[in-house]
């Protein structure tokens, strides 16, 4: 009888545990890849031990005794299993959805990265994320509006306990509609994030974003979704890639002060309903080079009058607002004085902060560089960068002669102070055809090429499009 009892006891005992998440803890810790420039120190600051702890949990006796690719037994994190993976934090990554896709205590992930509010858990940050050999909670579901979470277990081959306990809810009543919950089963294909059921995945390339940056942001959905959305302030633009991605690319203004801002993308279903994730994003400094001044003749004075800048301005922003659909140009950008690239030089970057002087005056007007100059004489050739379409040519008062090409899905190009247009409203260009010369027209200081790029409504640098290809 007593054996009976003992027995009954054992398994009453081991039905109350499966209820709970099983941590398999490692007697020795989790485990970290030592990453190129890592150091002993720098590796036990970043988790809170000492080096001495380190070093004996390990087995290592020289301080120097590190490489690339070595994994490190990471002492006093019990609870915590798998590999400590250093990852930026990307779009749908929320502190939510990887305390429930890690099955890690909200206390020993707020241990592992020093975390005191999830408030502190924006894209772009990098965060230690324990990445399990297996995870069986691979399957990711939003309850629609008047879905109970029965009914979503049902639909997931699980029952309603395992849903609330994977998910830290308090029963079955507490499920809210498009919540993200993850449950058990194999990957439906879908990112194990914190993205609503809509979106099959969503990135955003080159975190953390810059100022003066161009932010990619590539989206899977569900068949026939459409996609929005907004970055800081301004709405997104989204155009299907040939992956079957939708993309969107948004400049990120030179002046906007550093910090976190809001980036929403809205996903419209076919049923008309609609679902919106919403998360804030990390933004550089650009680290722009200050003290430029330029000192304009008496009869160039006028031209940094806001009454003349301001209505030029207007004028641009109305041309290159528009998105067009088709996408001109493929692969990368080159050079526009490509023609005579081995006599050039970069006069003034973008993103520089300078100052107008009016000569003989006391005018002073605080600005910075919108594009990139190259250096070079009256009619040397000016190339496109990439192919498009010619939306203006034609003489303005600060910029003088200038050229805007459109080159698809919110970019634009334009080239100011030419001496010449060889090109004309309408015209399809190709990369690397001659559109204009260089000249001195309009504001400046001496004759050269000035490039200036938009997306999506913002002026960024242009460099970052010579150096590597977007999207």
């Amino acid at each position: 009888m007593c054996k009976r009892v003992i027995v009954l006891l054992l398994l009453l005992a081991s039905l109350i545990n499966s209820a709970q998440p099983v941590y398999a803890q490692d007697a020795s810790g989790p485990v970290y890849i030592v990453q190129p420039g890592d150091s002993l120190s720098s590796i036990a600051a970043r988790f809170n031990i000492s080096i001495t702890d380190l070093m004996s949990a390990n087995g290592i006796t020289d301080p120097n005794q590190l490489d690339a690719g070595q994994q490190l037994i990471i002492p006093g994190l019990e609870g915590v299993t798998g590999t400590l993976s250093t990852e930026v934090i990307n779009f749908g990554d929320s502190y939510r959805s990887l305390m429930r896709q890690t099955q890690v205590p909200e206390d020993l992930f707020k241990k592992l990265n020093r975390v005191v509010s999830p408030s502190e858990f924006y894209v772009g940050i990098s965060m230690i994320v324990p990445v399990q050999a297996e995870s069986r909670n691979n399957t990711r579901v939003s309850p629609s509006a008047g879905e109970s979470l029965l009914e979503v277990a049902i639909k997931n081959n699980t029952s309603v306990w395992s849903l609330a306990g994977i998910n830290g809810l308090q029963g079955s009543w507490d499920g809210l509609p498009v919540d993200t919950l993850f449950a058990p089963g194999e990957n439906n294909g879908k990112t194990t994030t914190g993205l609503p059921s809509a979106f099959v995945s969503a990135e955003i390339r080159d975190l953390p974003l810059k100022q003066g940056g161009t932010g990619v942001i590539k989206v899977q959905t569900i068949p026939g979704v459409t996609l929005g959305g907004l970055l800081v302030d301004h709405p997104l633009k989204f155009f299907p890639d040939e992956d079957g991605t939708q993309i969107a690319l948004q400049g990120v203004h030179a002046l906007l002060a550093p910090g976190v801002y809001p980036l929403r993308l809205d996903a419209t279903l076919p049923d008309g309903s609609r679902q919106s994730y919403e998360q804030f994003i990390l933004i550089v400094s650009g680290n722009y080079p200050t003290g430029e001044n330029l000192v304009l003749p008496p009869e160039q004075v006028p031209l940094i009058d806001p009454a003349v800048t301001e209505p030029e301005d207007k004028q641009l922003e109305s041309i290159t607002l528009p998105s067009t659909p088709t996408k001109y140009w493929n692969g990368e950008f080159i050079s526009p004085a490509i023609a005579y690239a081995d006599s050039t030089y970069f006069t003034s970057k973008y993103g520089t902060r300078r100052v107008y002087l009016g000569q003989g005056t006391d005018l002073k007007i605080n600005w910075w560089h919108t594009g990139l100059d190259f250096g070079g004489g009256d009619g040397l050739a000016i190339t496109a960068p990439a192919a498009g379409v010619i939306v203006f040519a034609g003489l303005l008062a600060v910029r003088g002669n200038a050229t805007i090409i459109d080159h698809g899905w919110g970019i634009y190009s334009g080239f100011w102070h030419q001496s010449k247009f060889d090109v004309q409203v309408g015209d399809v260009v190709e990369q690397g055809q001659v559109i204009g010369k260089v000249g001195h027209t309009g504001r400046l200081t001496g004759p050269h090429l000035h490039w200036e790029l938009w997306v999506n409504g913002i002026q960024v640098d242009p460099l970052d499009w010579l150096i590597q290809t977007y999207p």
